[in-house]
């Protein structure tokens, strides 16, 4: 009675199971891209060359001065050969102007504002003139 009962239940299928657990979805995917690496490029003082990049900057931090051109991402690179310097300016937004009704109004009273200029001072030519005549 007992080998009878036994060989009626179902025999038992095998059962295929993974080789690797299944991996869940994370939700902190993302954020392993690079930094952008912002910043100077050339210090105070540095001798650069015509295209040499100045500076790259996400924001307006630094103004374009003297033989300083700006890209369209802002970055600021050398009009001329010469060498780097960096100045501090007195900043009077025009009147009626977003700087003015943004940022001034939250200033206290006669406060001042400057912004950082970098400029590229070019070597002294000497030797170089020569007179209309004798050319």
């Amino acid at each position: 009675l007992v080998g009878l009962l036994l060989s009626c239940q179902p025999f038992a299928t095998p059962a295929r199971c993974a080789s690797k657990k299944a991996g869940g979805t994370s939700k902190n995917s993302g954020g392993k891209s690079a930094g952008r690496r912002y910043g100077f490029k050339k210090q105070e003082g540095n001798v650069v060359h015509a295209g040499n990049i100045l500076a790259t900057q996400r924001v307006m931090r630094w103004q374009p001065g003297a033989n300083v051109g700006i890209g369209r991402n802002n970055t600021l690179y050398a009009l001329e050969d010469g060498t780097v310097r960096f100045t501090k300016e007195v900043f009077i937004p025009p009147p009626r102007s977003v700087q003015a009704r943004n940022v001034i109004c939250r200033l206290p009273k006669g406060t001042l504002l400057y912004k950082t200029f970098i400029n590229v001072i070019p070597p002294k030519q000497e030797g170089i003139f020569k007179l209309v005549g004798m050319l």
